[in-house]
């Protein structure tokens, strides 16, 4: 039995994924020059993640967004060395890269209380400085928000990843007939029986040339970045974005979302996947998803089928290929468990690595015996 809770964008055009920001360190307080007195530091300027925080409250909150911290006190008879000026904090969501004007990466914010210096406070006066104190950084910052999700759904428009996404869970995203009904992240939380929640992000559609910015291209694709695994939906019975557009069966599909993501970032296919076959109540299903698991197992001999420069350097291996009917519910049981198995797996692998790195580490602490070996059993 699976229980379903939800956390969902609703309102579409409130979504806000980057913010442009001011930020400026405090100036150092004045030294004391008779006393040999030295002024205090100006505050710093952090970016902090808070779980319940979003890039929309930031806006909100400080229309004018401007951020600048406390000045440092200046160096006094009764104080010879001056307080540190006041540190000013900018609340962000967790899964937040920090950068500057010139897209140099500041840090990101990955968990909860995670924390980066985006503007220092200048120093205070004193005798180095004849006792005149440095102004503050000052610095313009972008949050740039990647979806952190544990499962990012991939596959062109069309292809049923809304209604898949309402079927695991109780997220309400826009469904219709025509290709482009997800403008916007949506997300939806699976909770298992033993209270695991597995949060799956239903990400606007790609279209072929996405990794050059077309359509809503990159957009989507650092959104992807962000997410432990994915989750590649296609129709069984290909796919046509439009009519002067080439009809996609559900094999050029998978072949063409893997390269997309390849072009935007090569790692970006090494992502642990999951491949959903959906619409498996239309007509002729089970011969296509026979068709589809022949050429996913020798997928260089239908590379013709694809223009020499959309073929994927390398193939993807999935760890499971699952066929489903998001609309009827069939498979989508199999489908949970699957999800759940491919997590769990990545999570011992992780641990178990850790284990080994600290195991090693304490190895390398413990000095090493002197040891004469004589004969392949005995030692002295």
């Amino acid at each position: 039995m699976v229980w379903i809770s939800r956390m969902c964008y609703r309102k579409y055009g409130n979504f806000v994924d980057n913010l442009r920001l001011y930020v400026r360190g405090g100036s150092g307080g004045m030294g004391l020059p008779r006393l040999g007195g030295q002024g205090g530091k100006g505050g710093d300027v952090w970016v902090v993640a808070q779980k319940e925080m979003t890039l929309k409250r930031v806006k909100d909150k400080y229309p004018q967004k401007r951020f600048i911290a406390g000045v440092g006190t200046n160096s006094s008879v009764r104080a010879l060395r001056g307080q540190k000026g006041e540190d000013q904090e900018v609340l962000a969501p967790p899964g937040i890269t920090v950068t500057n004007d010139d897209g140099k990466v500041l840090g990101e914010l990955n968990t909860e209380g995670d924390r980066v210096l985006v503007a220092r406070g200048g120093q205070g006066g004193s005798y180095h400085s004849e006792f005149l104190p440095s102004k503050g950084q000052t610095r313009q910052i972008r949050l740039d928000l990647k979806l952190i999700a544990d499962l990012g759904l991939v596959g062109f428009p069309n292809a049923g990843k809304s209604s898949l996404l309402t079927a695991l869970s109780h997220a309400k995203p826009q469904i219709a007939s025509y290709a482009f009904t997800t403008l916007r992240p949506e997300i939806g939380k699976v909770m298992y029986e033993d209270h695991k929640q597995i949060s799956v992000a239903d990400l606007p559609g790609l279209i072929e040339g996405a990794h050059m910015n077309r359509g809503m291209g990159h957009q989507f694709l650092k959104h992807v970045e962000r997410t432990r695994q994915l989750l590649f939906v296609v129709d069984v019975c290909g796919f046509q974005l439009a009519s002067k557009t080439p009809f996609r069966s559900a094999f050029e599909a998978v072949q063409l979302l893997i390269k997309e993501l390849e072009l935007y970032k090569e790692d970006l296919p090494c992502k642990p996947a999951v491949l959903v076959v959906n619409k498996m109540d239309l007509p002729d299903a089970e011969d296509k998803l026979t068709e589809l698991q022949e050429q996913l197992l020798n997928p260089h001999e239908f590379s013709h089928l694809l223009p020499d420069d959309m073929v994927p350097k390398n193939n993807m291996v999935f760890r499971h290929v699952v066929p489903i009917s998001a609309a009827t519910g069939f498979g989508i049981a199999h489908l949970k468990t699957c999800i759940r198995q491919s997590l769990d797996k990545d999570a011992s692998m992780a641990t178990e690595s850790l284990h080994c790195d600290r195991l090693q580490a304490l190895r390398g602490a413990v000095p090493a015996k002197n040891t004469l070996t004589w004969g392949p059993t005995a030692s002295v």
